[in-house]
């Protein structure tokens, strides 16, 4: 079957929330059940928003930045200064929550008005402990864990204390997890399980009246991936893992596609996902540079999907459609055109 909804990944290069959400709502009048606010301003490039926070923290320095290695392994860090104990770190405001507050207003008052679809929620996107942390030495981000992570999760209740249940969702962005599971940091990557506990950790932060998502992403530093993905196996099998470990299953999962691969040995592992019947499945069929797509490519990736859908244990299902990460390195100019292609999509006219 075609798809049937459109999910955001979180950031949308325009200007401010309302532009965001006036502009969905217009190119895509329907199928929109969790509208984005754009991660606008200085959040636009994802975690470098927290890294700008530890940067002003007195308890931090600037590390050395290695002059070989890839992409990601060249991202500025930051350290603990000399003689500094994760205990003596004073974390700031986190600044997910007051962002979202404002953003609320703005999503209540749309919707109010009949801009945004009735029924639609603001989706709150968080980054994961680890992903933030990856602006940190790895041996100071190991021992800092706790701590941020407690008041990362403190920032999530304050919004989830603040904002009604029956009109949010919550995303946590799960990409340096998977950097890290497939090699694209240098360090050792960490087991499997503990990935997975870390996860169902967050999704076990959100009560059972909002839903709660991932977005499951291979990174998008200056439009790279960490390495790219040889098929949807990895993806599957985190899926599986959460279906089993968490308090309750994921309400929604974003998968990652690369516009190039419409081949069957790229989307087969989809006949091994368990996933609850209930969760909404997202897959990155919105190319970033629909041009550089051979003609087909969209159609053909539907069918695999439906195909291995159908031998999976849940059986064939609505799914929707995104892109590989956000958009918020997007050419404001494309954008548009990019959202213009999520509803030519799943209205079947690309």
């Amino acid at each position: 079957m075609p798809a049937t909804g459109v999910h955001f990944n979180g950031s949308v290069n325009l200007p401010d929330a309302e532009t965001v959400m006036r502009e969905i709502s217009s190119r895509i009048p329907a199928g929109v059940r969790r509208m984005t606010e754009g991660e606008t301003g200085n959040r636009s490039y994802w975690v470098f928003f927290q890294r700008e926070k530890f940067a002003a923290m007195p308890e931090f320095e600037e590390a050395p930045v290695p002059e070989t290695g890839g992409d990601y392994e060249r991202i500025p860090i930051l350290r603990l200064v000399a003689g500094i104990s994760p205990d003596d770190v004073a974390w700031p405001d986190i600044g997910y929550a007051a962002a979202y507050y404002d953003s609320f207003e703005t999503f209540r008052s749309l919707q109010d008005d009949g801009v945004i679809e009735s029924g639609a929620r603001l989706q709150l996107q968080f980054p994961t402990p680890v992903a933030a942390l990856s602006m940190v030495s790895p041996d100071d981000a190991q021992r800092l864990a706790p701590h941020y992570a407690g008041a990362l999760f403190a920032d999530l209740h304050q919004a989830l204390d603040r904002l009604p249940h029956d009109r949010i969702a919550v995303q946590w962005d799960v990409a340096v997890e998977i950097g890290l599971l497939t090699g694209g940091f240098p360090v050792e990557p960490p087991p499997f399980d503990s990935v997975v506990a870390g996860l169902v950790t967050c999704l076990d932060q959100v009560p059972d009246d909002v839903p709660v998502g991932v977005h499951l992403c291979y990174g998008d530093y200056q439009h790279a991936h960490f390495v790219q993905p040889d098929s949807l196996a990895l993806q599957v099998r985190l899926v599986n893992a959460l279906t089993d470990s968490a308090r309750r299953p994921p309400a929604f999962v974003a998968f990652t596609v690369p516009q190039g691969r419409g081949d069957s040995a790229y989307f087969e592992p989809l006949r091994d996902l368990r996933a609850d019947p209930g969760t909404e499945l997202a897959f990155a069929l919105v190319p970033y540079h629909p041009d550089d797509q051979p003609t087909g490519t969209t159609t053909e990736q539907a069918k695999l999907i439906d195909t291995y859908l159908g031998e999976s244990s849940g059986g064939v299902r609505n799914w929707s459609v995104c892109t590989e990460c956000g958009m918020g390195r997007v050419d404001r100019e494309d954008m548009p055109r990019l959202l213009d292609l999520h509803r030519e999509i799943v209205t079947g006219q690309r």
